[in-house]
């Protein structure tokens, strides 16, 4: 049995509007976007959160470093449950760290520090948990990227216009630092 809500966002979500009820979504049936080479799931957000977490998972193949960003006030985990991902952080002392992480593995990303990742391995999967007092940052992969009602990876990337990266992510209390490089050596 398949509840279907609208949002603001969308026509048709599996997750409902309004703060105080329990629900339920089947495997994949969150509200989804393409972003780059990836499918993003949303499973709870701001909205179902009084704006305290977000959950969501990252689908992806092997492919290249995703652009270095930070959160102002948002902390991020990284749980991998599937393939491996190279994740790159840096601590707000400048010091730069990079981990394999594989299945079963955590990775924490305290506020205000740069980060990225690449997926390592095909068919790879990320848990995300997001949290912090600014809100929550889940609707930044439909706003940047383009939400779908698809379950499968997009056929083509989804490669925002370069002008979006300069408006979409400050709504979404995410900081792109499209000079910042990573002097570790993945």
């Amino acid at each position: 049995m398949t509840i279907e809500y609208a949002t603001p966002y969308r026509s048709r979500s599996h997750i409902p509007p309004d703060l105080g009820r329990p629900y339920f979504v089947e495997k994949g049936q969150g509200d989804r976007a393409h972003l780059f080479g990836d499918l993003f799931t949303i499973y709870a957000g701001g909205e179902q959160t009084e704006n305290t977490f977000n959950f969501f998972t990252c689908e992806g193949p092997k492919g290249d470093v995703i652009p270095s960003h930070s959160h102002p006030d948002t902390y991020e985990v990284f749980y991998i449950t599937a393939g491996a991902v190279r994740l790159f952080v840096e601590d707000t002392e400048g010091e730069q760290y990079e981990r394999l992480l594989t299945t079963g593995d955590f990775g924490f990303v305290p506020k205000n520090c740069p980060h990225a990742y690449r997926i390592e391995r095909h068919h790879s999967q990320i848990v995300g948990v997001a949290a912090g007092p600014g809100g929550t940052f889940e609707r930044f992969f439909e706003s940047l990227g383009a939400a779908t009602l698809d379950h499968g990876l997009p056929r083509t990337p989804v490669v925002p216009e370069p002008h979006r990266f300069g408006t979409v992510p400050q709504e979404h209390d995410v900081l792109f630092l499209p000079d910042h490089r990573w002097r570790t050596a993945g």
